[in-house]
């Protein structure tokens, strides 16, 4: 069943409420009943290495979980959505920023560059949330540069918050962090898969080079 602007808009307000409440509370693993029973979650870290959680409690345990811990104070505020009702998908931008004043600019330490998460809506058609809308998938892009650079300047400042290095020594050990994929072995493919499939391709590709 196919859905309405106005069914988005409502569900999305809901998720931009539940991200306040998280990072309110500290604790990221209340959003993850908006997502599917088998929805799926992932983003670029290098070309070599990639994140992805299959199903809402890998989604709760890995990608808001154990991948938001050390966090503690961020928020990510949604500059802009963009609605597309037709293929039932929302992109949202956000900037990351940390809660933490830097006493030689007076603003918050951010992390800078454009970041983002694109989301397929779908209404459940089964089990224990059939009617509700949830999210069917999450694909997640940021400039991982920017990020390394505001968590060493906050670390050598003494602003970070005491889980933050402890999340970098996690990082450091990141093949045995659940979640960690090299492309080849992800368990969903980098492009959601209903886009990996070309439902949505617009053009033809270009005959290859001979």
């Amino acid at each position: 069943m196919s859905l309405t602007r106005a069914e988005i808009e409502e569900f999305w307000q809901t998720w931009l409420d539940v991200n306040r409440d998280a990072e309110r509370g500290g604790d990221w693993r209340i959003m993850a009943d908006w997502y599917a029973e088998d929805a799926t979650y992932g983003w670029m870290y290098t070309p070599d290495e990639h994140f992805m959680a299959v199903g809402r409690e890998q989604i709760r345990d890995w990608a808001i979980g154990i991948e938001m811990d050390g966090l503690d104070g961020w928020h990510y505020d949604y500059q802009v959505a963009m609605i597309d009702e037709q293929k039932s998908m929302v992109v949202g931008f956000w900037k990351q920023k940390s809660g933490v004043i830097n006493d030689e600019t007076g603003q918050e330490y951010e992390i800078l560059g454009i970041g983002g998460s694109w989301f397929g809506v779908e209404r459940q058609t089964s089990g224990a949330d059939e009617g509700k809308v949830k999210f069917a998938w999450q694909r997640d892009w940021f400039d991982l540069g920017s990020t390394t650079h505001t968590f060493i300047e906050m670390l050598k400042a003494n602003k970070a918050h005491p889980n933050l290095s402890k999340r970098m020594e996690v990082a450091a050990k990141r093949w045995d962090v659940p979640g960690h994929y090299r492309y080849e072995d992800l368990p969903s493919p980098i492009w959601p898969p209903a886009v990996e499939r070309g439902d949505y391709v617009t053009q033809p590709s270009p005959e290859p080079a001979p």
